[in-house]
């Protein structure tokens, strides 16, 4: 299959030849230029414009998110009970949502994955902290005074709206409207689409005002953007003078317990912790299904390590994967894509250090695994105006469904700012340490202090104070710009509390130590379950060829709510007795299992399995009362194999847990090649046949005794 993004560069090319070509005509018109000149640049902007629609045809040809079927999407997702409107037959709740029997088991085994994939793998440390945090809690992180988006209101209605998504949506609408716009400026909109939440409150008023003319429903103009905090506030106790939040996040739980993860891990570091669990967010304006909601499920890793040492002893096992990376240069230049490989990406400094670039190939595998398509992935850097002052190095995943580019999983290099923050708000060390192969001399500050001028400046902050110039005082590498301001100006500030010359002395001096403590810094991918959940659905979703009526769930083994349906061929006692024993011995094995006994026809009980993705269907015949034989149809490329029934659960088994392959299966087992009408198709090497009659199907030697 051709390159779809070298495709979209030569669209992109060929657009930009249209625009030339089309000034180029309306200059010779305009300088009274001869007929058959005109008439000849009119001729060549007719046959680039024919060329570019077919190519851009062949674009949307490749391009999956041009194929997709919503109607029938969506209708599959509600009439199958993926996912339901929460509280519906009340009316339901915006951005509240329930999963049914088969998405929770898609999501069980999804975070089954994940977990192997990730904790087991990588020996992490796994909690379970509480969804309800205390207020001093997420005051400490900025999350009270910060966790915010702009929201606008229609002034007539009082209808609320998120500003970045109003803007976000009027420049869709207007490329979508203006298919000759030229490519500088269509890159221009996208440009601001791609910094819509990093605008001001008075930078995005004027974008909606006066650059997009952006009215509220009532044809008013929206009123002034303003913060809108996103947390569920609530009260603690009876009393309800304790404030408390539903947490908006989980990675806060870790923070504050990593003095006992350090314990739990002997001390030793760099490790990381995980956890799984809900977040709350009281999002402005709730939509695209599972993708903006206010209770999600959320699956966080805390990567600890050295500030001064952010490699990772299992890089070099990713170094080769290549992905898709959408730098911070690019989106403000280019607006192209690079597919490099991380090894590369952290080589050149694009991705800032090997931990952070070893936990994005990570993820891609994962995604991988699970069955995301990897063309329709890829890593956003975050923009120097998104990312938080304390950050090194942001990268969302982003996942390209129906709804656009959909960031499902973050990477962010944190610094050390969650732990300092904890640390000074508690007066609690959370300090790590660090053994030297061989002792070294350090330089310090060597302090000594006015108490009585401490304690009439500061009272009883005096041991903050002094504490925190210890803490800097470790190391003459941060003491000494502390030093030169007080020998210059005579004062400073530290941590809010202003210091001067008369308060303390210091020396440079020297020591030998044989370990160092330090705050460690803080790795962080962050994973939507919610939004993966849903992108997998979409890039599970497809027709069959030929009869868009046969939908399919292409569900990978492994994750699969079901893994194999068992089928009778008949209603017969003696048939449905053997269809209970492989079920129950299949289940046993933890192989969930589907069981149709309906009096539908075959075909269309194999179509109800694809509908949920089940990935392989067992069907017991009339042979398999005389042979113990029974068939094993394989969803996708609708083959069937023959095998003996006591072989069924094994070949499921390896397969679910990748010990085998389907294509290895069809090798070496005979193969019965039946089309899904019931009529019979002998495959090439096939030993037997399916023949139906008004009694039911059954199967017979291809070639008649």
């Amino acid at each position: 299959m051709e390159d779809l993004s070298a495709l979209r560069d030569q669209v992109d090319a060929l657009a930009a030849q249209v625009t030339k070509q089309g000034s180029a005509v309306r200059q010779l018109k305009k300088d009274g230029a001869a007929s058959e000149d005109i008439a000849e640049a009119v001729t060549l902007l007719k046959k680039l414009k024919v060329d570019a629609e077919a190519l851009k045809a062949k674009q949307d040809e490749l391009d999956p998110s041009k194929k997709f079927n919503r109607k029938t999407f969506d209708e599959l997702i509600l009439r199958k009970m993926f996912v339901v409107p929460s509280f519906e037959i009340h009316g339901g709740v915006k951005g509240l949502f329930d999963l049914g029997p088969p998405a929770c088991a898609l999501k069980a085994a999804m975070i089954d994955q994940w977990r192997k994939h990730f904790v087991l793998a990588e020996s992490m440390l796994e909690m379970e902290c509480t969804c309800l945090t205390p207020a001093v809690v997420l005051q400490t992180s900025g999350h009270v005074e910060r966790f915010t988006d702009l929201m606008v209101k229609d002034p007539e209605t009082g209808e609320c709206f998120r500003a970045d998504k109003l803007l976000e949506d009027a420049i869709d609408v207007l490329i979508e409207s203006s298919p000759d716009m030229p490519k500088e400026e269509r890159e221009d909109h996208l440009r601001i689409q791609r910094q819509a939440d990093a605008y001001s409150p008075e930078e995005i008023d004027d974008l909606l005002a006066n650059k997009y003319n952006c009215k509220a429903p009532s044809g008013q103009p929206y009123s002034n953007a303003f913060p809108f905090n996103l947390m569920f506030k609530t009260s603690i106790g009876p009393e309800g003078t304790a404030v408390g939040y539903l947490r908006p996040e989980t990675a806060q739980g870790l923070f504050v317990n990593f003095r006992r993860l350090l314990d739990a891990n002997a001390g030793k570091m760099p490790f990381a912790a995980a956890q799984i669990g809900l977040g709350f967010r009281n999002e402005i304006a709730p939509r695209a299904g599972l993708l903006r909601v206010r209770e999600f499920c959320m699956g966080e890793i805390e990567h600890f390590v050295n500030p001064d040492d952010k490699s990772h002893p299992s890089f070099p096992s990713v170094a080769a994967k290549e992905l898709i990376l959408f730098g911070s240069d690019d989106q403000l230049g280019s607006g192209k894509t690079k597919t490099v490989t991380i090894g590369e990406a952290v080589k050149s400094g694009l991705v800032n250090n090997e931990t952070l670039g070893y936990f994005m190939a990570r993820t891609q595998l994962f995604m991988e695994k699970i069955g995301m398509d990897p063309a329709r992935m890829r890593f956003r850097q975050h923009l120097k105006t998104e990312m938080a002052h304390y950050a090194c190095d942001c990268w969302d995943l982003e996942i390209q469904s129906s709804y656009g580019w959909v960031e499902c999983v973050g990477h962010a290099d944190r610094a050390c700012y969650d732990l300092e923050v904890h640390s000074k708000k508690t007066k609690t060390p959370m300090l790590a340490t660090q053994r030297l192969d061989a002792p070294k001399e350090i330089e310090f500050a060597k302090l000594k202090f006015d108490r009585k001028a401490l304690g009439k400046a500061f009272r009883q902050d005096q041991r903050v104070v002094s504490g925190a110039l210890e803490a800097l005082a470790e190391s003459w590498a941060t003491f000494e710009p502390i030093a030169t301001a007080l020998e210059t100006d005579g004062t400073t500030t530290i941590d809010g509390f202003e210091v001067t010359k008369d308060m303390f002395t210091w020396t440079k001096a020297t020591k030998t130590v044989s370990e160092i403590k330090f705050t460690p810094s803080v790795i962080e991918p962050s994973f939507g379950m919610g939004r993966i959940l849903y992108s997998l659905l979409e890039h599970s979703f497809y027709q069959r060829e030929g009869d868009e009526q046969r939908i399919v769930m292409k569900f990978k083994p492994a994750v699969a709510p079901n893994k194999c349906a068992v089928l009778p061929i008949s209603s017969s006692p003696e048939v449905n007795d053997v269809v209970d024993e492989i079920a129950a011995e299949l289940m046993e094995s933890d192989l969930s299992t589907r069981v149709d006994k309906s009096t539908a026809a075959l075909g269309r009980r194999y179509a109800r399995s694809d509908e949920l993705g089940v990935p392989f269907a067992v069907t017991v015949d009339f042979d398999t009362l005389k042979d113990d034989t029974v068939t094993v149809r394989e969803r996708d490329s609708m083959v069937q194999i023959r095998l003996a029934k006591s072989e069924v659960t094994k070949l499921m088994f390896d397969i679910v847990h990748g010990r085998t392959t389907w294509e290895d299966a069809a090798k070496t087992h005979r193969i019965v090649q039946v089309s899904e009408d019931g009529e019979t198709a002998n495959a090439e090497g096939a030993t037997t046949v399916v023949e139906g009659t008004i009694r039911g199907k059954f199967s017979r030697p291809a070639e008649k005794i």
